[in-house]
């Protein structure tokens, strides 16, 4: 598959009219590609009068609602369901894309074994970013952070704000309802429970990590906040904890033991010689929100784990939604 014969869907989510404006200028910048997208597909999340909204502003692109029950993951599949592209892209509603973000990820399914693409998602910290927060944990914000490749490689899982798939994935398979951000829910993993499976069913093939593929995914000044560093990382353990035990700890956890074994340690271990050597506190700060993050973190694991393990397979799920909702802090 070269790039002109790409022809690629590109499927935004949205679920609140406070992100208008990003929406719009989300949708902008795929309509500004240089390699024009198939369709752009718009799946409102059971809210009718953004629904409506889109529908009068949006010329030209495919605006519907989420048929299925409410979050990502439902809006997500019901994008898919209109798909006629031979790749699918997903970007959030709050970012927007570099002019040749699809140029980049369509070059990568020349090899036949790729099934699926994504690439760096940069933070913009619309209050700045604090002195504090670590780039090892700009996962909770949704972007790239310290300890991914520099290069073009192979990884576990994609991330949601910038990723790619061919369409063969969706004949069979589906983002799993109940995994993942339901509105404001500051939960995640539903498309790492996805690529685990894909790679399972279909062992052959890989996900290609493209560093030149960029969107911009933009930070709110509360997200800048400690409470919701510490949900989030709360919220990550218990998604964590799902997932391993819908597709298996062996993978579920695989780049989660490089990640806490090496990249968490040499960035305790930076920021702590850097605050000593230059005297600043922000590095201390950092070389702490690490340990705290990760301690907050496999808090949300544990506990997830043991009320898993008393709960049968199918109310894992039937009721992951519940599951994690229940036990934010």
């Amino acid at each position: 598959m070269n790039q002109t014969a790409c022809q690629v869907s590109v499927v935004i989510c949205a679920y609140t009219e406070e992100r208008w404006q990003e929406l719009l200028e989300a949708v902008a910048s795929v309509r500004q590609q240089t390699i024009k997208p198939h369709q752009i597909i718009v799946v409102i999340d059971h809210n009718p009068a953004l629904l409506a909204r889109a529908r009068e502003a949006l010329d030209g692109v495919i605006v519907t609602e989420n048929v299925e029950s409410r979050g990502l993951s439902g809006a997500r599949n019901s994008g898919i369901a209109l798909t006629s592209g031979d790749v699918i892209a997903f970007m959030d509603e709050d970012a927007t894309a570099a002019p040749d973000w699809l140029a980049q990820l369509c070059a990568k399914y020349a090899d036949a074994q790729v099934l699926g693409a994504g690439g760096v998602i940069e933070p913009n910290w619309l209050g700045g970013r604090p002195a504090w927060f670590p780039e090892e944990f700009d996962w909770v914000v949704g972007c790239t952070y310290r300890g991914m490749p520099q290069t073009v490689a192979q990884v576990r899982n994609l991330i949601g704000c910038n990723m790619s798939f061919r369409r063969e994935v969706f004949r069979d398979l589906r983002f799993k309802s109940g995994i993942g951000r339901v509105g404001t829910l500051p939960v995640g993993c539903e498309e790492t429970e996805l690529c685990i499976r894909a790679k399972q069913r279909w062992p052959q093939t890989r996900f290609i990590y493209e560093p030149r593929a960029r969107v911009r995914h933009r930070v709110p000044t509360n997200r800048a906040r400690w409470a919701y560093f510490r949900s989030r990382c709360y919220a990550e353990g218990l998604s964590k904890a799902l997932v391993s035990r819908l597709v298996g700890a062996g993978d579920g956890l695989a780049s989660e033991r490089t990640y806490t074994l090496r990249t968490l340690p040499l960035g305790i271990m930076r920021n702590f010689v850097h605050s000593i050597r230059h005297r600043h506190v922000s590095e201390l700060g950092r070389a702490g929100a690490i340990i705290f993050g990760l301690v907050f973190t496999t808090a949300g694991y544990l506990r997830g784990t043991a009320t898993l393990r008393f709960s049968s397979h199918k109310e894992v799920t039937n009721n992951t939604s519940a599951f994690v909702d229940s036990r934010i802090l």
